[in-house]
């Protein structure tokens, strides 16, 4: 008797979710929002998916983290996100990294580092057991906000 084994590939990688995550950029950036999106994932299911609304709010804090973290947190039923990945296509700013902190998400993956006023060049602090991972489709993050501010111009 022959046995055969089949080893299936995991389809669920970084790259992935951060390309979920770069179709609500895109969206962002149709609508005249500069284009960072995100996604929140748990056990390789989709629970949010957002990107920025500061325009269409009129709300400096509408930014796509903020609103994946309330997205989570409601489909959750509960105000921590353990267990949970952040994709997001732009490295958060201070103010994301703090509300990232308290809602203690587990891991965060970005793509494009914000040189002025990302987290790390802040120095803002993560919850200690938050595991980060930075550039993922940095590329294609990076090109999508170029894009959009020579648009702008």
């Amino acid at each position: 008797m022959k046995l055969y084994f089949c080893f299936m590939e995991n389809i669920f990688t970084d790259e992935y979710f951060m390309k979920k995550a770069l179709q609500e950029a895109q969206v962002a950036f149709e609508k005249g929002e500069i284009p960072v999106g995100a996604v929140v994932v748990i056990d390789d299911r989709v629970i949010a998916r957002t990107h920025n609304l500061t325009e269409m709010l009129n709300d400096v804090t509408a930014h796509a983290e903020m609103q994946a973290i309330t997205s989570s947190a409601n489909f959750l039923g509960g105000k921590y996100l353990k267990d949970c990945t952040l994709y997001v296509t732009l490295e958060p700013c201070q103010m994301c990294a703090g509300a990232l902190y308290w809602a203690q998400i587990s891991k965060i993956v970005f793509g494009a580092r914000d040189e002025q006023r990302g987290f790390m060049k802040m120095g803002t602090q993560l919850h200690p057991k938050t595991v980060v991972v930075s550039g993922v489709m940095e590329n294609e993050c990076a090109s999508l906000m170029k894009d959009f501010f020579k648009s702008r111009r």
